[in-house]
């Protein structure tokens, strides 16, 4: 006697779908990601930092050094003498100031320490060192 056999279930997933669908959505984040540009006019090597935080909500005094003491301020080169003179110029009118500052890793620290007092010298309270 010959037994007819029943045809089995196939239980299998069909992997197919769910792999266009993560496709899909890896290029659309990857699309839709805003990529920061910093508008640097110095070739600078920043420091890395595991907790760095970016704030973009207030308009700040961008500072840039180089590692040969170069010194940019909005896109005008400057020595310290003329940061100096040029922030003693400046006016805020009431508005609470920040600034940040852009130094290459291999400047000596006390250039950096030293635009550090002349800002808070200025009566910037906010001052901010850019990392990676």
């Amino acid at each position: 006697m010959q037994f007819r056999r029943e045809e089995e279930d196939n239980f299998a997933l069909d992997m197919t779908p769910m792999i266009d669908v993560v496709f899909l959505l890896i290029i659309f984040f990857m699309v839709s990601t805003v990529f920061v540009d910093f508008s640097r006019r110095m070739d600078i090597n920043l420091p890395t930092s595991k907790s760095s935080v970016i704030d973009e909500t207030v308009k700040s005094l961008e500072i840039e050094m180089s590692k040969d003491k170069k010194i940019l301020m909005g896109g005008k080169p400057l020595t310290l003498l003329g940061l100096e003179t040029t922030l003693a110029k400046m006016e805020f009118k009431g508005k609470k100031q920040s600034a940040i500052i852009r130094a290459d890793k291999t400047l000596p620290y006390g250039d950096v320490i030293h635009v550090m007092g002349l800002l808070q010298k200025k009566g910037i309270p906010d001052i901010s060192v850019a990392v990676k």
